[in-house]
């Protein structure tokens, strides 16, 4: 018999889960089911920590947990939730209960079908949902091919790139991430304290974020943060992200973002990276242009679906 609790905290052991599950289901996909915010509330399920904003939905059979779904509601015009279900437990009714009890809870939710999912589109029409947003993920060297040398790096005149100085450079930063992605919905309204949740992720490299200064008015024109992912079973070699590029609107025009972009990659490069990753909104024609140039292609996609 499938049971069903909200917790906003959980036990050591609904931590253990949880965990368990997400990793059972990564196994079973080849990508995970949750974005990078929401395995950050996963890792610290049970210890504590975690965005007060965020509520899990565990479904039990028995002692065994088979589903369980994450509720960011940080936005609270814009909540957002993300699944998964046990790969054993799958076509038995527990993504209908998932996606029932989270619209109960949201009604306004929208989901995220991390590498497009093919039991998503199902669960979607049955509560009559649309594809509305795709984010994909672009890969150099293309699937299935060599990587082709990078273009040299060209800076634009009047500008200078170097690395971010910690603890002196980061409200510059914010300020141009929040005038360059106003529109987005997760990557605008940047605070101090997001900044300081990226520096203390074991990941993160000073020298990997790259900031473009306008060298008359000594202004940040923008910035390319890159990012390492360590080996795993599944990625025998570390993959290097282009994890966000943004240029403040005021300085568009002056291929700052190729020039940051390509400074990050020779940055990657540098340090024995042969292969890079990047996500980019499907619809951004000019931006996956730019990238294909550079060698990028698509291959993976996340959906979000909505009323």
């Amino acid at each position: 018999m499938l049971t069903q609790r909200w917790v906003s905290t959980a036990t050591a052991g609904d931590a253990e889960q949880v965990r368990a599950l997400a990793a059972a289901v990564a196994a079973a996909d080849g990508v995970d089911a949750y974005a990078e915010p929401a395995r950050r509330d996963l890792a610290a399920l049970g210890v504590g920590g975690g965005r007060p904003s965020t509520r899990h939905l565990l479904v039990h059979d028995g002692d065994d947990l088979v589903g369980h779904a994450l509720l960011d509601g940080e936005h609270r015009d814009d909540p957002v939730a993300e699944l998964a279900v046990h790969p054993d437990r799958r076509r038995h009714g527990v993504g209908a209960l998932l996606v029932d009890a989270v619209l109960e809870a949201a009604p306004g939710a929208r989901f995220w079908a991390h590498g497009d999912h093919p039991g998503a589109a199902p669960l979607a029409a049955r509560i009559g949902w649309r594809r509305a947003r795709e984010l994909w993920r672009m890969r150099r060297p293309a699937p299935g091919h060599e990587a082709t040398p990078l273009p040299a790096l060209a800076v634009p005149d009047g500008v200078a790139i170097r690395p971010l100085r910690v603890g002196r450079d980061e409200d510059a930063v914010i300020a141009v991430n929040n005038r360059a992605f106003a529109w987005h919905p997760e990557q605008s309204g940047w605070t101090r304290a997001d900044v300081a949740e990226i520096e203390a992720e074991s990941w993160f490299d000073a020298d990997g974020v790259l900031l473009a200064w306008d060298t008359a008015s000594e202004e940040l024109l923008g910035f390319h943060f890159t990012k390492v992912h360590a080996a795993t079973a599944g990625a025998p070699e570390p993959v290097g992200e282009v994890y966000v590029v943004g240029v403040d609107p005021d300085a568009q025009g002056r291929g700052l973002g190729r020039a940051l972009t390509l400074a990050g990659l020779h940055h990657l490069a540098d340090r024995g990276l042969r292969t890079t990753i990047l996500y980019v909104e499907g619809d951004n024609a000019a931006a996956i242009a730019t990238y294909r140039r550079l060698g990028f292609e698509r291959d993976a996609v996340d959906v979000s679906y909505q009323r």
